[in-house]
């Protein structure tokens, strides 16, 4: 029986997309002593350990209901810095914000970032994200070159592809069950510019948008597309690719200056005038069936009108989409939002991901967003790469709608693993163990909760996710 904490550090937890909260005994960290603390005080109230980088998650990855939440957000150091090689050791609470802003000026930029930069790097890394450059450049954890990590038993590890390989590949990935990364050690990319090359580039159909990234794939260093999840028949799929290429030397008549972190900056206004921090507020009237259906109809003919064009826009502006309305999601309501990201491989994605969107259909749930990638697969323990694309999809919560959707992601899931695709668990929420374990597979699972019970015998690491993917210890 989990015994007293002080009720001091009782706190309400909620998760990035609203749709989930709970209450936990939260720890703050500043040192790996801190961290050994939190984990006796844990263990001596017979409560386990969620670990939580920057709350980015969209579903329960980092909610651990009644127990203890050990908050890394201020274990933010840069411990080391070689801007000749491109090389940085930093603490799990920095945020891809403070990584690039430390090195753009020496002409390095992070090889894979995700949608935002409110990301912290410990909790990325424990999530192995992918971007817009999945099929290139892979995911983040295809860039570490050694961790540190603080085990349950308070012993420091240092693990990488030479050393503790198989406890590397499984951390990285491994959704913060293994043990707690307290120091990262990254390559960055070397760029020449703080700018890109985009090009836009409508499609009219999901097999067009297929296309464009399939004869893009050689030249571009980027490829993300938009789709309209409420066109149908020979218009589903339609929307809008961004391709974008890194400039090579002498294309940037002023890199000086491009590389520098004010001119990678977003706006704090939109036209000048109006503050981004209300803008959620202004949308919130339009995130409805109609006002999205609207919105999108709107976008992709502008997309038509303007055709294929090219412009350059700064890593910044290009990559952190998400970013540009701080606090968007709130525009969903108080019931929040979930996302589902499935991945299918390429042979199958020309029919899966209509039938998924079909099936969201056919329970009353049209998704209001819907994200294109291109992955590859790569060769960690816990992976959802295949060699296919993934699609994005995000789903207002409501009060009444709330069952619904849940019955429409469970028949979604199911779509999923007939094709032999995979699931995030960064962005889920729905998911249950059934199909999750029929997509990683027996074997992955065997290896993984075999290095649990080596370095985690006790079960200390546990979250409302791993609970509902792995199992109740």
């Amino acid at each position: 029986m989990a015994g007293a904490m002080p009720r001091e550090r009782l706190e309400r937890v909620t998760a990035w997309g609203g749709a989930d909260g709970v209450m936990a005994y939260v720890y703050r960290p500043t040192t790996g002593a801190g961290i050994v603390r939190a984990f006796e005080a844990a263990r001596a109230s017979g409560r386990s350990v969620g670990l939580r980088g920057a709350g980015q998650s969209y579903g329960d990855a980092a909610l651990n209901a009644e127990n203890v939440c050990l908050d890394l957000s201020r274990m933010d150091r840069i411990l080391d810095w070689d801007p000749d090689g491109g090389r940085i050791r930093v603490e799990p609470g920095v945020t891809i914000r403070r990584l690039w802003r430390h090195t753009i000026e020496d002409g390095w930029w992070p090889p894979v970032v995700p949608g935002t930069m409110a990301v912290s790097l410990g909790g990325g890394v424990a999530m192995n994200f992918h971007g817009k450059n999945n099929w290139k450049m892979g995911p983040i954890g295809d860039h570490v070159l050694a961790l540190d990590v603080l085990m349950p038993s308070g012993d420091l590890v240092r693990c990488s592809r030479d050393a503790e390989a198989e406890l590397f590949h499984a951390v990285i990935g491994g959704f913060g069950m293994l043990g707690c990364i307290v120091s990262v050690e990254l390559q960055m990319k070397r760029v020449h510019s703080g700018l890109l090359e985009v090009e836009a580039v409508p499609a009219t159909d999901l097999a067009d948008m297929v296309g464009i990234f399939e004869g893009r794939r050689d030249e571009a260093d980027y490829l993300v597309g938009w789709v309209d999840c409420f066109a149908r028949g020979d218009r589903a799929g339609r929307g809008l690719v961004h391709a974008a290429r890194h400039l090579a030397p002498g294309e940037d008549p002023a890199p000086a200056q491009t590389l520098r972190p004010v001119h990678q900056e977003l706006p704090d206004t939109l036209l000048g005038v109006v503050p981004k921090s209300i803008m959620w507020g202004l949308m919130r009237p339009f995130v409805n069936d109609p006002g999205v259906r609207l919105v999108n109809t709107a976008k992709y003919h502008q997309s038509r009108v303007a055709g294929r064009h090219r412009y350059r826009q700064s890593h910044v502006g290009f990559a952190f989409l998400l970013d540009y309305v701080p606090g968007w999601q709130r525009a969903y309501g108080p019931g929040g939002l979930i996302q589902f990201q499935s991945f299918i491989p390429a042979a199958r994605a020309g029919d899966t991901f209509p039938a998924l969107l079909e099936t969201a259909r056919a329970h009353g749930c049209t998704p209001y967003l819907g994200v294109f990638k291109r992955h590859r697969p790569d060769d960690f323990l816990m992976t959802h790469a295949v060699d296919g694309y993934s699609m994005a999809m995000d789903f207002k919560v409501t009060t009444r709608g709330r069952r619904r959707l849940w019955r429409a992601t469970e028949a979604m899931a199911q779509v999923v693993v007939d094709a032999a695709g995979r699931f995030y668990p960064a962005k889920d929420s729905t998911l249950a163990p059934e199909p999750y374990a029929a997509a990683l597979g027996p074997e992955r699972l065997a290896r993984f909760r075999t290095l649990k019970t080596r370095w985690d015998p006790e079960h200390l690491l546990q979250t409302n996710l791993s609970r509902r993917l792995l199992g109740v210890p």
